[in-house]
């Protein structure tokens, strides 16, 4: 599996939030490929939106709109009887699920837009976010590809040119597409000619994509349109004349992305370019495991076709087959089956004959390169072509120039780039790199040339240019960006590391503007903590804006359930272990009030997605110490996750409800199902942001509307909550995903100006 694949595998299911933090500007900087006129909302909203007279927080009682109890819900779960009064809101088609998000947006809406602060944080969000952005350049046949955003475009655009220096022209354009920029492009694959391009689009952040396939020479479109796929990615077969994908099967109802069905019983097929989808080959099925999820993947010869299957978000199984001319793919196709348990990952990097290459952290926690012979491919015959390190995470691998890999480490959270031997995994040479992460790379098997690009909190991107055919010379600067106003010798960027509770030392980034000496500040705490994912240097535009405007802190402590030290680390804060996971972020909390950089009440938390759930988790548990909180696309019901959409695949990082150990577990920590009642000044929840879409088919908004749900209920009576619980609900919207640039800065101005108007802050510009 390429390292393309393999990153998509956890940033489509893992309920990652990748784009949804990219969307804020606060980008997770795990390496992955990134590929209607602004207006303010509130200026064209209707006049009883403008009339309402909203509370200052912390002043005054919120009168929330109350959400119908129905007490006749209860289920037992191993013996305990669970109360689901709000499960009337997992319907979104309801009439009273549309007016309850309605009612709260009439509340939340108002109080975020209403004032000029709102205009000038808008202002200078959009002023900021107005920069050229590029991808690494990708090399296809004789051609090269890039993306890149003039500023402001809603979504990237795809440019090719005929030579590093020659002229770029718009390949495809999905501006084009809508007119409000919701239209996005997702999981494209090129031909081995480079002469083919398959990919897919989605519309309103859905994960649902159609396939198209556009020929590259004259620009135009097949007349074919596949459907009913997610999380795809075509794998050609090298003759060009097709290519292998996975998709649904037809269901009733609809599949726009609102719904809440359950994903199963994909299935692999191949599709041959200019048919319809109707003829496409099923080459696999497996009906007896309808959570599988099937990736397939061509060699770089041609001559196998592998298939990864997943049914979580880690762990794999690893089957081949032998391939013969395209003709002759007429049905299913036999298996040789390489790996038979969900116990380790695989990524496929590379294959001399019958002779593969694979990253894994089978029985190497930091991962290791192993060779496997496919004609004697049993788990005894392995070899170690390079060992694991013994405290350095191997995230990436890939092979060009015919012999040499490019091998993407993690040393403390920062990226090393190296390279070594496809024959013996001898190191070579290293390149040179700044404090910061590699979050693109390019380059192919075939081709001596590789592109690289790195980003840090103060660096907005530089790509680097490499040709192995002149070996020994220095990589160059093929393209970097320059911001203009913003001079990066005015910030500063420390590494600290703080114990947790149980005394693991934790490392957390800290970024602020320099001065003589240290003071409080207002504080910014983002967390993710889950699914390998790391939380690596980054460059995020919302960050320095909160930084500029609030003289603030930026801190980002890479707490247990990430992957910044490995599997180790990914396992220390899942399943029976996630309460490692909260820990790890309530004492990063304590660590910058203890030494000085903050106070409690101005620290806000941020997350999304897994980091939603954290969010939701720490201020039940422990709400004293945070003054206020954004909670986006969060996971907020642990007993009932597994139901909806995807939501299956997170058992492997939270766990089984159906297994009692599991349920007793989540049940401790799951945010809907631990909401209280404050019953002191210290009980009483921080100003609390929770945002979600309706179109998000990764985490289903159900979950944030019955959460606040809870909440409005639990607070009604209380004279101890004062703090305002606000939910905001955003409409052709996804997880983040595609999100088109006016809506990020929608959102962005949404969550700055929460957080000025809850802390009592002062805007210094």
């Amino acid at each position: 599996m390429n390292v393309l694949r393999r990153l998509s595998i956890y940033s489509n299911l893992a309920g990652s939030v990748t784009d949804q933090i990219r969307s804020t500007g606060l980008q997770l900087s795990t390496w992955r490929w990134c590929s209607k006129e602004f207006r303010n909302p509130f200026q064209q909203q209707p006049a009883k939106f403008r009339r309402l007279a909203m509370p200052e927080a912390q002043e005054c009682k919120f009168q929330y709109p109350e959400a119908r109890r129905d007490d006749s819900v209860v289920e037992e779960l191993h013996g305990i009887k669970i109360a689901d009064p709000y499960r009337w809101l997992e319907d979104p088609d309801a009439e009273e699920t549309q007016a309850y998000v309605e009612k709260q947006n009439q509340i939340s809406q108002p109080f975020l837009e209403s004032g000029e602060e709102w205009k000038k944080l808008n202002g200078k969000l959009t002023k900021r976010w107005n920069f050229p952005k590029y991808s690494c350049p990708f090399k296809h046949g004789n051609r090269y590809f890039f993306f890149m955003n003039t500023g402001l475009q809603n979504q990237d655009v795809l440019y090719v040119q005929d030579a590093l220096d020659g002229e770029p022209r718009v390949f495809l354009d999905p501006n084009s597409l809508s007119q409000d920029g919701t239209i996005a492009l997702v999981g494209s694959r090129f031909s081995d000619d480079g002469n083919l391009f398959a990919y897919g689009l989605s519309q309103s952040g859905s994960d649902w994509t159609k396939l198209k396939v556009r020929d590259v020479n004259t620009g135009e479109d097949f007349p074919e349109t596949l459907e009913h796929t997610k999380f795809v990615n075509a794998s050609w077969t090298k003759d060009n004349k097709g290519f292998f994908y996975a998709r649904y099967p037809v269901v009733e109802g609809k599949a726009d992305g609102s719904e809440t069905a359950a994903n199963e019983n994909q299935k692999l097929y191949y599709h041959r370019v200019g048919e319809l989808q109707e003829k496409d080959v099923l080459i696999a099925e497996f009906p007896e495991e309808p959570s599988w999820r099937l990736m397939p993947e061509v060699s770089d010869c041609g001559k196998y076709l592998m298939l990864f299957i997943m049914k979580g978000c880690k762990d794999m199984l690893l089957y081949f087959s032998k391939l013969g001319n395209s003709e002759d793919i007429k049905g299913k196709v036999d298996f040789v089956k390489v790996v038979t348990e969900f116990d380790s990952d695989y990524d496929y990097i590379t294959n001399e004959g019958n002779l593969f290459s694979f990253r894994t952290n089978k029985e190497a926690p930091n991962y290791r390169v192993v060779n496997i012979d496919f004609d004697k491919p049993e788990m005894g015959n392995w070899t170690t072509l390079i060992k694991e390190h013994e405290k350095n995470v191997l995230d990436w691998a890939n092979c060009v120039n015919k012999d040499r890999l490019i091998l993407g480490y993690i040393d403390d959270v920062k990226s090393v780039l190296q390279v070594h031997s496809l024959q013996d995994g001898s190191f070579v040479s290293k390149f040179p790199l700044e404090i910061g992460t590699i979050n693109g790379f390019s380059g192919k098997k075939k081709y001596s040339e590789i592109f690289y690009h790195f980003v840090s909190f103060l660096t907005p991107g530089i790509i680097y240019h490499y040709d192995f055919a002149k070996e020994g010379t220095e990589s160059k600067i093929f393209r970097q960006v320059k911001i203009e106003d913003f001079d990066d010798s005015l910030y500063k960027v420390e590494q600290v590391f703080y114990k947790s509770k149980d005394g693991e030392r934790v490392p957390m980034f800290i970024v602020q503007k320099k001065s003589d000496k240290q003071e409080e500040k207002p504080c910014l705490l983002y967390g993710y903590g889950g699914f390998n994912i790391c939380i690596q240097p980054s460059f995020s535009i919302t960050g320095l804006v909160f930084i500029d405007s609030f003289d603030g802190i930026l801190a980002y402590p890479n707490i247990r359930g990430g992957g910044e030290y490995g599997e180790r680390w990914h396992n220390a804060g899942r399943l029976l272990k996630k309460q490692n996971v909260f820990d790890d972020f309530q004492h990063a909390a304590q660590f910058l009030t203890e030494n000085g950089y903050t106070r409690h009440n101005q620290i806000v938390i941020q997350g999304g997605s897994n980091g939603g759930l954290l969010v939701g988790a720490c201020i039940n548990q422990r709400p004293d110490l945070f003054g206020a909180a954004v909670a986006q696309v969060g996971v907020m019901d642990m007993l009932r996750f597994h139901k909806f959409t995807i939501g299956r695949a997170w058992v492997s990082d939270y766990g089984d409800v159906e297994e009692k150990d599991h349920f007793e577990n989540l049940y401790r920590y799951s945010p809907l199902h631990n909401v209280h009642t404050p019953k002191s000044e210290k009980e009483q929840y921080p100003s609390t942001l929770v945002l979600t879409a309706d179109h998000d088919d990764r985490v289903s908004p159900l979950h944030s509307l019955k959460f606040v749900a809870a909440l409005h209920h639990a607070v009604q009576d209380s004279e101890h909550q004062r703090n305002p619980l606000l939910l905001r609900v955003y409409s052709k919207a996804g997880h983040g995903m595609g999100k088109p640039t006016a809506k990020k800065i929608e959102e962005a101005t949404d969550i700055l100006t929460f957080m000025f108007k809850t802390l009592k802050l002062k805007l210094t510009f």
